[in-house]
C-alpha cells in the first residue's frame, strides 16, 4: 500500500497568502508610527558635477520642516565590498550620477516636505562625464572617484591554463556585453526609523539584506551594532534589487536621531528607478586585456578552463549609479559561457550537432 505523505504531492497554500490578498500584511510604507516625520531626498540633475555651495537656510525656515540633512552631516563613507567603502549617504563634494542624494528634509507632512527640497539651493559645475568604458579608460577630464576610473584589476586561473591551451580541442575567445537592466518591483524601497529614548535605533526597510544594513547604519551613524536594530519588512518584490545599502535607509536613520521622532522616507516611482543599483551597466568582459576560453568536449559535457584578465571600470551612464561596473560577476556565468561555445563548435561540425 502506497505510503501517505502530507506534504510531497499535496497542493499546499502559502503561509502569507491570506494575510496578503486581504491585506493584511503590513509593507514598510504601511507602517505608521505617533508624531512620525516624512523624509524626502533631493537628488542631482547632473552625471558628473562639482558642488560648490548647499543653501538650506530658506528650507529650514519653512513651516513644518523639523530638519535638513547635507553631506557634512554622515561624512562617513561605506559599501558593500571592502573595495568599495567609497558611497556617500549625501554627497558632499561632487556627484557623480544623475539621482545622487545631496540634501535631505524631514518634515510634518510630504507636502511640506516637497516643497522644502525646491527651496534648497545647490550651485554645480559641470565635469566631463564618461558615458562609455572607452571613454572612462581614455580618463578626459577628472576621474569619477580618486585618481583613475579603474576601480580594480583582477586575474583570476582556473587549473593548469597553460597544459589545458595545449591540448584544447578548441579554442575561443569572446567579447561579451551585457546590455543594461534594472528591477521593476511593485513596491518601492522604503523604510521607517525610531530612536527610542534609551538610544536605541530600530530601522523597519523594505531589504533583502538586512544584515548589510545594520553594519552600514553602525558605521555611518557611529553607533555600535548592538544598539540598532534591523527589521526587514515583507517584500513587495525585490529579484536582488533591494539586497543592497541604500541613502534613504542612512538619512532616515539619521534624522530620528536629530529630531528624536521616527521619520519614514518612501521613494516615488521615478526616484527608485534612478536611486537603485543596475544590474548591470553594459559591460565588455574582455580585451581589457582580452579573456581567453577553453572549452574542452568530454562524454558531450563541456569542461571549462579560463585564464580571464580584466579591470573593473567606472563608466556612469545616465542615470545609473558611478560604482565599479562589475564584482565578481567579471566572469561571466560558466553555463552561459558554455552554450555559446557548444553552439559554437556544433554549427561548425554536423556530426558533432546530430550527436
Amino acid at each position: 500500500m502506497a505510503e501517505a505523505f502530507s506534504v510531497v504531492g499535496k497542493s499546499l497554500t502559502k503561509p502569507d497568502a491570506y494575510a496578503k490578498v486581504s491585506g493584511q500584511t503590513k509593507f514598510a510604507d504601511d507602517l505608521s508610527l505617533p508624531r512620525m516625520l516624512f523624509g524626502r531626498i533631493l537628488r542631482s540633475p547632473y552625471p558628473h558635477a562639482r558642488v560648490l555651495r548647499v543653501d538650506t537656510s530658506a528650507a529650514r525656515e519653512l513651516p513644518g520642516v523639523l530638519a535638513v540633512l547635507t553631506g557634512d552631516d554622515l561624512p562617513v563613507k561605506f559599501g558593500i565590498l571592502p573595495v568599495s567603502q567609497d558611497e556617500e549617504a549625501l554627497a558632499r563634494e561632487k556627484v557623480r550620477y544623475v539621482g545622487d542624494p545631496i540634501a535631505a528634509v524631514a518634515a510634518t507632512d510630504e507636502w511640506i516636505a516637497d516643497e522644502a527640497l525646491g527651496l534648497i539651493d545647490v550651485q554645480f559645475t559641470e565635469l566631463p562625464h564618461a558615458m562609455s568604458i572607452q571613454e572612462a579608460l581614455a580618463a578626459q577630464g577628472e576621474p569619477i572617484h580618486g585618481s583613475s576610473n579603474v576601480h580594480k584589476a583582477v586575474a583570476l586561473e582556473f587549473g593548469d591554463t597553460d597544459a589545458a591551451m595545449r591540448v584544447a580541442e578548441y579554442v575561443r575567445e569572446d567579447t561579451v556585453f551585457f546590455e543594461g537592466n534594472t528591477h521593476l518591483p511593485m513596491e518601492q524601497h522604503a523604510a521607517v526609523a525610531q530612536y527610542a529614548a534609551d538610544g536605541k535605533l530600530t530601522l523597519w526597510t523594505s531589504s533583502q539584506t538586512p544584515h548589510y544594513v545594520h553594519r552600514a547604519l553602525g558605521k555611518v551613524l557611529e553607533l555600535p551594532m548592538s544598539r540598532i536594530r534591523v527589521i526587514a519588512t515583507p517584500n513587495g518584490g525585490g529579484f536582488g534589487g533591494k539586497s543592497d545599502i541604500f541613502s534613504h535607509e542612512l538619512v532616515a536613520a539619521k534624522f530620528a536621531m536629530a529630531t528624536g521622532r521616527p521619520v519614514k522616507i518612501t521613494l516615488t516611482r521615478g526616484q527608485d528607478r534612478v536611486h537603485t543599483r543596475r544590474s548591470d551597466y553594459r559591460h565588455a568582459i574582455s580585451e581589457l586585456p582580452r579573456w581567453r576560453r577553453l572549452r574542452q568536449l568530454r562524454r558531450r559535457k563541456y569542461l571549462l578552463h579560463g585564464r580571464p584578465a580584466g579591470d573593473h571600470l567606472r563608466h556612469p551612464p545616465i542615470p545609473v549609479r558611478s560604482r565599479a561596473a562589475l564584482h565578481q560577476q567579471a566572469a561571466l556565468r560558466p553555463e552561459a559561457r558554455a552554450r555559446h561555445t557548444a553552439a559554437a563548435v556544433c554549427a561548425g561540425d554536423p556530426f558533432r550537432q546530430s550527436r
